[in-house]
């Protein structure tokens, strides 16, 4: 599709509406907003870390409230069960027969909260849908949505009664996302709008126009067009590829790292960067839109060795001598 086209102007229109709507309604969270739609944009699940009261539900609860969409939250819990998250089939005495109840997991938009106080056989049952975009019950596999993007929410505080997330399954999330506390300014327009809130007043549109899913797949038609140069790809799998084989650079930082990123890391570094190029109106990704995202798409899929980790290293400090060592195209 042409850069250049009416039809692509109109897209790039929508959603920077779209991000300029979020913006004016989760005040001070820019890379939550910037996260969320690289994330639409790229198909793929984000997982978001941080402390209570930083607007992570309210964020993917407008993100619903400006799609065509259909939107799901589900509180996790140690007691929770694969039923309660996929549904369940319920026999049926007057017609003889089984009918199957769709859980929480077949809307287009999952808010998975606390993702980390679930049981392992939550987090399998979850695994399957975020890999495979399908449900398995029984004997049958049901399909999930064409639009399906689970947003999942951790806390970095209140570890007790918690089941830290397998690696296979945080391979499966597109984005790691760690946000912080807002500013002294942003803390006063959070008060006032709050404060608006309170009184019944106006803080935007009340009904926020909704975009049809064609435009968010047209969309990601678009970022698959977007020009990536030959060397820019070589430096962007050289990242990856000095994640697990870090001694070409540095013997001390490859003792550091236990596990490299797989090739998953990769498509999803080239799909973010993508992403984030797009949104920018650019036809072409530069390695700003790699190195920008390098930290998010990669450090969950970074390991620490043991002796890093008692040293106080984490994915964070890897990924960033990772990005200080291999050389721009």
């Amino acid at each position: 599709m042409d850069s250049n086209s009416p039809d692509i102007a109109r897209l790039h229109g929508a959603f920077r509406g779209l991000r300029d709507s979020l913006s004016a309604e989760i005040v001070g969270q820019a890379p939550l907003v910037e996260g969320l739609l690289i994330a639409l944009l790229a198909d793929g699940h984000l997982l978001v870390e941080g402390a209570p009261g930083l607007a992570k539900t309210s964020a993917i609860r407008a993100l619903a409230a400006r799609l065509d969409a259909d939107f799901a939250r589900l509180q996790f819990t140690p007691d929770l069960l694969p039923a309660d998250l996929t549904g369940t089939e319920v026999w049926r005495p007057q017609d003889g027969r089984f009918e199957f109840q769709p859980g929480p997991v077949f809307h287009s938009l999952l808010l998975a909260d606390e993702i980390n106080r679930a049981p392992a056989k939550v987090q399998s049952a979850l695994l399957e849908a975020m890999g495979e975009r399908q449900v398995t019950i029984g004997r049958h596999t049901y399909p999930l949505p064409a639009l399906f993007l689970v947003m999942a929410t951790q806390n970095p505080i209140e570890q007790e009664g918690t089941f830290p997330l397998p690696e296979a399954q945080l391979d499966r999330f597109l984005m790691y996302l760690r946000i912080g506390y807002p500013d002294a300014g942003v803390e006063s327009e959070i008060l006032r709008l709050a404060r608006e809130r309170a009184r019944g007043g106006a803080t935007g549109d009340s009904a926020p126009a909704r975009m049809p899913l064609e435009d968010v797949f047209a969309a990601r038609r678009a970022v698959l067009d977007l020009h990536l140069a030959p060397q820019l790809e070589r430096y962007l799998v050289e990242l990856v590829l000095a994640s697990r084989d870090a001694a070409r650079y540095d013997a001390a930082l490859a003792r550091r790292i236990a596990w490299g990123a797989s090739p998953r890391g990769s498509i999803a570094l080239e799909r973010c960067a993508r992403a984030r190029a797009w949104l920018a109106g650019r036809d072409f990704v530069t390695p700003e839109d790699v190195r920008a995202v390098a930290p998010d798409v990669l450090r969950h899929r970074v390991l620490p060795s043991y002796e890093a980790t008692a040293e106080g290293w984490d994915g964070d400090r890897l990924v960033a001598e990772l990005l200080a060592r291999v050389p721009l195209p």
